[in-house]
């Protein structure tokens, strides 16, 4: 799914747009106890519940592609008889009206899911009627070809409100607060099936971690069906990891700069599409020799590629390009350079040291003083 995709199933988190037909929840305790099951239509709950759950449906479609939000493809195997996408397509198809099902479902989820702490599943199903588009890309709501049949899992912390004060205003007082659990923003979720090309794909789904290196493997694997993902953070270290076993001795400054500059040029071309940019070990590769990292470097480069990344596995742009900044670190100095002005900095070697050289044509500050080169001496001083 794409970045449009995800955003159009979040507009029908409304009153409006409301297509739930049926949720379910069960409040799990810090013992991976059940305290509370229940099933509602979900239009007969009170108007400001459903604005309440509105929200959390849609955080748990909230962040980036390929950060938060990650598309998953499900194994043959788990496509077979008892398979994890089987099981999903039954509570599907069930309009989450079967109870036993739905019960199945939360002790799968409460013997992998780790988290020590209360939490509340939600689950929803909804069957939205996909409006046609004509050729100008107008919506046709009265020209829909097919009905996106889904279910969508929130999974919420609940915790305890902090002690505090609070004024009643019945007794006109300060007094005690009651402390209420309450529910939490969802940490974790999925939507399936995935809504590809503005329709149903049963093959895969949409799962969502609100942080992205805590991607909770097991519950993953074995209610989900789905492999393991590199981590926005691992895609990173990988890139990072591969740049320097490919460069090894000719690790230069250079070359690290015009891969920056490179990279974050393919993003903003990329910018204006719909699906985030992704790099295979192609792309990869094309980039580090457009760099100018040495033809006799890459002759590694696949198996390094295959080794770090995955044969078959592409890094999202987004999450290894440091489009925001750009720093040099040395072990007593960070310098923060504008991602734009990678060129204000070289390495040389002056009086037989290696040396960082930025030259100052305009004003500096330091400690948010002002200094000046004195043009006889030149060395620095603070303006009068």
């Amino acid at each position: 799914m794409n970045k449009k995709e995800v955003l159009e199933i979040r507009k029908q988190f409304s009153l409006q747009n409301c297509a739930i037909t049926r949720i379910c929840g069960c409040y799990v305790d810090g013992d991976k106890e059940k305290k509370l099951e229940f099933k509602e239509a979900f239009l007969s709950l009170p108007e400001e519940e459903e604005y309440k759950y509105f929200d959390l449906f849609k955080r748990t479609l909230s962040g980036t592609v390929g950060k938060n939000l990650l598309n998953m493809s499900f194994p043959l195997e788990e496509e077979q008889k008892g398979g994890a996408q089987e099981f999903l397509m039954q509570l599907k198809d069930s309009r989450l009206t079967d109870d036993m099902l739905v019960s199945e479902f939360y002790d799968k989820v409460i013997e992998n899911y780790d988290f020590g702490e209360h939490y509340l599943i939600l689950l929803i199903h909804a069957a939205y009627d996909v409006p046609g588009k004509a050729s100008d890309g107008m919506e046709m709501y009265d020209a829909s070809d097919t009905v996106y049949d889904y279910i969508l899992c929130s999974i919420c912390p609940v915790s305890l409100s902090k002690a505090g004060l609070c004024y009643n205003a019945e007794h006109n007082s300060i007094e005690d607060r009651i402390r209420d659990w309450i529910v939490n923003d969802p940490v974790n979720g999925f939507l399936f099936p995935a809504f590809n090309d503005r329709a149903s794909d049963v093959h895969g789904l949409l799962y969502y971690s609100k942080k992205p290196e805590e991607l909770q493997e097991v519950f993953l694997t074995q209610v989900l069906g789905c492999s393991q993902v590199l981590s926005a953070g691992t895609q990173k270290e990988s890139f990072q990891a591969m740049i320097a076993d490919t460069l090894g001795e000719d690790c230069a400054y250079s070359v690290i700069r015009n891969i920056h500059e490179n990279l974050n040029t393919l993003i903003e071309e990329n910018k204006e599409e719909p699906e985030p940019l992704e790099l295979g070990k192609p792309e990869v590769r094309r980039l580090f020799s457009l760099s100018g990292v040495p033809e006799e470097n890459l002759e590694n480069f696949d198996r390094e590629f295959d080794e770090t990344v995955g044969a078959k596995a592409s890094l999202l742009a987004s999450n290894i390009a440091s489009t925001k900044k750009f720093n040099i670190k040395t072990p007593d100095i960070v310098i923060n350079v504008n991602p734009d002005r990678t060129d204000l900095v070289d390495v040389r070697i002056v009086d037989g040291r290696k040396c960082l050289v930025i030259p100052v044509d305009d004003q500096v500050e330091v400690n948010g003083i002002e200094v000046r080169m004195d043009p006889e001496t030149g060395v620095s001083e603070p303006s009068v």
